[in-house]
């Protein structure tokens, strides 16, 4: 049985981590509400981009850009995969890594070649393990991705597109479905064959513990989110009143200059999509260490009582012994 030492060093340690953990918890708690409001920002322009593009596809017929064409024989492929910077997430980055280990393996069996494009120190160190080669690699952004990072990979995944060296671009990351809940999505960038946007959801998708700080955060995400969503919907009602739109100089030519922008953003959406999940999981993570080590400390001082009384007891048994010895 451990000394009654070693058991006050032991919870002195868990409490120290618990500090740390408990601090970490409450700046990611402050970070979801900047990453949320990134988003919130951002979903106006995105719905209302869907609702032109669907508009233009529509009457624009006889006309076939070439992001929206489909590639066959190159047997090659994009992977975007998106993960975080740093550690301590819960399965945030493994989640992700795996289905898109997975997916590749699957291509690579097929016979076709993948070349992936890392947004994350935790990607670029995953693939380089797995001697996986990384034809483009984005570091320290994933907590705030920035807009020219999105305008870089689309422009090297359109080009690739359009000179047919690839046939597909898929990208994998987190989909914030709530601020405490992230589904691993996969979607098909190019060709682009349909015009969505994932939406970060509203509340809490489980009963989860949270503190004042964390409450006003969700509460202030969801008010935002449905702000957002009611200006979309201004956006693609007065369209619809006016009977549509007219554009100059021709529906084929606002279309090929939107795909590009759309490809942008969307890539722009996934990323910013992420580093909002990234915080929510993080501080998931957190708390359930900082409850764990709460449980870890009362157990240890359970123990270090058990062994301080059983001590005293040894003790006065000793002494007892002792002074029955000295009278006889």
């Amino acid at each position: 049985m451990a000394s009654l030492k070693d058991i006050q060093k032991r919870i002195a340690s868990v409490q120290s981590i618990k500090q740390i953990t408990r601090t970490m918890e409450m700046v990611a708690t402050a970070k979801i509400r900047r990453a949320t409001d990134r988003i919130v920002a951002a979903t106006p322009y995105a719905l209302a981009m869907v609702e032109v593009l669907q508009s233009v596809a529509s009457r624009s017929t006889g006309f076939e850009n070439p992001l929206l064409a489909q590639n066959s024989g190159a047997n090659r492929m994009v992977v975007i995969v998106v993960v975080s910077d740093r550690g301590l997430a819960g399965g945030f980055n493994s989640n992700v890594l795996r289905t898109a280990d997975r997916f590749i393996t699957r291509m690579k069996a097929e016979g076709v070649t993948c070349d992936i494009i890392a947004c994350g120190r935790k990607a670029i160190g995953y693939f380089r393990y797995r001697k996986l080669p990384v034809t483009l690699a984005f570091l320290d952004l994933s907590s705030d991705p920035t807009f020219d990072e999105a305008r870089e990979i689309a422009a090297t995944v359109i080009e690739s597109y359009e000179g047919k060296k690839i046939d597909q671009v898929n990208i994998f990351y987190n989909h914030a479905k709530n601020v405490a809940e992230q589904v691993v999505t996969t979607e098909q960038i190019l060709p682009i064959t349909k015009v969505a946007y994932h939406e970060v959801g509203e509340g809490e998708s489980e009963a989860i513990h949270l503190d004042e700080s964390a409450k006003a955060a969700a509460a202030g995400a969801s008010e935002r989110l449905a702000q957002a969503r009611r200006r979309a919907e201004e956006i693609s009602s007065a369209g619809a009143q006016q009977g549509g739109f007219e554009y100059e100089p021709s529906d084929e030519a606002v279309l090929n200059e939107l795909l590009p922008a759309y490809v942008e953003t969307r890539i722009f959406h996934a990323l910013l999509d992420s580093a909002a999940g990234e915080q929510g999981a993080r501080r998931r993570a957190m708390k359930s260490a900082t409850d764990n080590a709460i449980e870890m400390v009362s157990t240890l001082k359970r123990v270090y009582n058990r062994a301080r009384q059983g001590a005293i007891t040894t003790e006065i048994t000793e002494i007892v012994g002792g002074a029955a010895a000295l009278e006889d």
